[in-house]
């Protein structure tokens, strides 16, 4: 899947996972003990992309997947946080996905769910610790110290969770529209039969 359609349907899946992770999943009552932490699907779709496309384009929908985050309201924080954090989270998957689809007896194709779960918790965990740290760094008065670790720990397992759902759904997704552009790949345009010279 190439150009316009792979960034439409990316768009549309980070703004569809934007408004359920801002509006639908707190609504629904999630059970967050407390903490104010829910799924972060948007970091999910940004997983998927890293683990579908290329690197750069990775890092880039992880950059402007977390500027929409950081401006979406009920937002608390000093904006480019999300930004950056969904950024690295871009880079950093997309660029162990291609080496590891790359790397010695790799087959070409997706990885499988193992490996999506394991990008998924990883992916989770590094985008958690940027956003947390730099709110450290930023002195943001929406960052208790004390709480940092269990907050990135319960983010990780339920964005794990999530990603059963979420990491699937856009593999297929992809693949649809992947299937849907390259249906006329294969046709063959028949020859005109060739013109009888008249003597």
């Amino acid at each position: 899947m190439r150009g316009p359609a792979r960034l439409a349907v990316t768009m549309v899946a980070i703004v569809l996972a934007l408004v359920a992770q801002v509006s639908v999943l707190p609504r629904m009552g999630w059970p967050d003990a407390g903490t104010g932490v829910v799924p972060g699907l948007v970091l999910l779709v940004v997983v998927a992309t890293g683990l579908a496309q290329d690197t750069r384009f990775a890092t880039l929908v992880g950059f402007f997947a977390g500027l929409l985050l950081d401006l979406a309201p009920p937002a608390d924080h000093v904006a480019g946080r999300w930004a950056l954090a969904l950024g690295v989270v871009g880079y950093v998957v997309g660029r162990l996905s291609h080496d590891f689809q790359s790397g010695p007896g790799a087959t070409g194709r997706r990885p499988g769910l193992g490996v999506a779960l394991a990008a998924a918790a990883g992916g989770s965990f590094v985008g958690n610790s940027v956003f947390a740290l730099t709110g450290v760094v930023l002195a943001d008065p929406a960052t208790e110290f004390g709480v940092l670790l269990g907050t990135v720990l319960m983010a990780v397992a339920m964005d794990t969770l999530a990603a059963l759902l979420v990491v699937p759904a856009m593999f297929w997704v992809t693949g649809r529209v992947a299937a849907m552009g390259s249906t006329d790949a294969g046709r063959v345009t028949p020859r005109p039969p060739a013109r009888r010279m008249v003597l």
